[in-house]
């Protein structure tokens, strides 16, 4: 599979990356649903024997469960994964209450509560989850300065940063990725970031390139109304009206553009995203081997040109009429 260097980094990553926020299952805040561990540890599995060659978790899924599972999972086989996970959201006990900290001693303990969890020595790529509270973002980023130079975290990334955040962070150590969210709905870094990010060397990772699986093709109206409480899509605009009729029109519209190229829509989504020279990679969501075998094989697939401007005229309708 093909691998693009992570901005300045030494880290060579798969255009496509395995995410596991549904891994954490059900039981917490952001939760998808009911997840067994069983079947996501097959989905990495599958990852890896396809050749996927890193995967992106977070303390916050499912409150440590995520990361607990892929410490599992690639147990024995850790020198051919590179894992990258994410802090700044924290919790207390069994609380289903999500905090924000980016409090120095905060960090230095969520990145050995994670160590541990994942049972690995040190963490290659290591993310500020969100950039929150703002007024921390100077003292967190640095005790992410001093993991780096302890070894206990190879590189240090951001997600969720806007341009004012960037420079501010940037100023105080060189910032290895951004992890901004990034699909046919979701374009905003394209204004700005975009070009900045290819001018400091700072890696793109695209999380939710398939916008939490709305554009996978496989959603319908009726499955959006059953969406459970347990599933935070059942909060969310996207998934619910009056944006949810829009967005099965635009998504209906993608798919005939899917069919005459021969792909799956998730594969047309995901190749839209990788078709920018500044994305290193996408992350792509599986709760089961399935779902990763169908979506990696958008890691070979080229849009043309009049494929990119028949895509483009689809949104430029969705992005009238929202």
């Amino acid at each position: 599979m093909q691998t693009r260097k992570l901005g300045y980094s030494e880290l060579h990553l798969t255009t496509i990356g395995l995410g596991t926020w549904a891994m954490g299952g059900g039981d917490w805040k952001f939760g998808w649903g009911p997840q067994e561990d069983n079947a996501s540890k097959n989905a990495i599995h599958t990852a890896l024997d396809l050749g996927i060659n890193w995967i992106d978790t977070a303390a916050i899924y499912g409150h440590g469960h995520a990361e607990e599972v892929v410490g599992r999972a690639i147990k024995g086989i850790r020198d051919e994964v590179i894992v990258a996970t994410k802090c700044g959201r924290v919790w207390e006990g069994d609380s289903r209450e999500i905090g924000k900290s980016l409090k120095a001693k905060s960090i230095r303990r969520e990145v050995e509560a994670s160590l541990k969890r994942l049972d690995i020595e040190t963490i290659d790529l290591y993310q500020i989850h969100w950039p929150e509270p703002d007024e921390e973002i100077e003292e967190g980023w640095a005790a992410m300065a001093q993991l780096v130079k302890q070894g206990k975290v190879r590189y240090a990334g951001v997600s969720n940063f806007n341009l004012e955040q960037l420079k501010r962070a940037q100023a105080i150590h060189p910032i290895a990725s951004l992890q901004p969210p990034y699909s046919m709905f979701r374009r905003e870094i394209e204004e700005e970031i975009m070009s900045y990010c290819s001018t400091n060397q700072i890696g793109i990772i695209a999380y939710s390139p398939m916008q939490a699986g709305l554009l996978t093709g496989k959603f319908t109206r009726e499955r959006a109304m059953a969406l459970p409480d347990s599933d935070w899509r059942s909060r969310n605009p996207f998934f619910t009206e009056p944006q949810l009729s829009i967005n099965l029109e635009t998504i209906e519209r993608l798919n005939q553009i899917a069919i005459e190229v021969n792909v799956s829509l998730s594969q047309l989504s995901l190749a839209w995203v990788l078709r920018n020279k500044e994305m290193t990679s996408a992350i792509v969501g599986a709760r089961n081997p399935e779902q990763i075998q169908e979506t990696a094989k958008a890691a070979e697939l080229t849009l043309t040109r009049a494929n990119i401007e028949a895509i483009e005229n689809i949104l430029d309708w969705r992005i009238k009429n929202i």
